[in-house]
C-alpha cells in the first residue's frame, strides 16, 4: 500500500478569451514543443473561421462536434489464458472520454488536405457538428469493433 497521500483532482484551466475549459483542453492536445501560443493562434483562427462558415456561436459548434465524437465504449486489448489477444469492450467515463474525442477530432483534422492546420480544424469540427467526417467515422468504428467483440465482455 502506497504511503503517499492521494494526489488532489486538478481542474482544467480556462482560456483567455473565451473563459472555456474546452478550448483550453483543444489548446493543449494542439500545442507541439511546448509552443502555446502558436496553439492558441491555430484554435482562435479556426473558431473564426467556423463563425464565418455557419454564422452560429462558434463554442456551440465546438462543444456539439466534441459531443458527437465522444464514445461511452471502447475496446482495450487483453491477453488471455492461452496467451492469445482479445479486444475487450470496456465502458470509459465522460473525462476519458472526452480526451478520446479531441484526440480524434485533431487527427483527423491533421490528415486533411488544406492549407493550414486552422483551415483543416474549422472543417473537421464543422463536419463533426453535423455528423459526418473522419473523427465520426472513428467512433462508429469503435462502436462496431466494441459491439463485435461483446463475446469477450466478461473478461472485463
Amino acid at each position: 500500500m502506497s504511503r503517499r497521500g492521494t494526489a488532489e483532482k486538478k481542474t482544467a484551466k480556462s482560456d483567455p478569451i473565451y473563459r472555456n475549459r474546452l478550448v483550453n483542453m483543444l489548446v493543449n492536445r494542439i500545442m507541439k514543443h511546448g509552443k502555446k501560443s502558436l496553439a492558441y493562434q491555430i484554435l482562435y483562427r479556426a473558431v473564426k473561421k467556423i463563425q464565418q462558415k455557419t454564422e452560429t456561436n462558434p463554442l456551440l459548434v465546438l462543444r456539439q462536434a466534441i459531443r458527437r465524437v465522444t464514445p461511452n465504449i471502447a475496446v482495450k486489448a487483453r491477453r488471455n489464458k492461452r496467451g492469445s489477444t482479445q479486444k475487450v469492450p470496456i465502458e470509459i467515463g465522460s473525462k476519458q472520454g472526452r480526451a478520446l474525442a479531441i484526440r480524434w477530432l485533431l487527427g483527423a483534422s491533421q490528415k486533411r488536405p488544406g492549407r493550414n492546420m486552422a483551415f483543416k480544424l474549422s472543417s473537421e469540427l464543422v463536419d463533426a457538428a453535423k455528423g459526418s467526417g473522419d473523427a465520426i467515422r472513428k467512433k462508429e468504428a469503435t462502436h462496431r469493433m466494441a459491439e463485435a467483440n461483446r463475446a469477450f465482455a466478461h473478461f472485463r
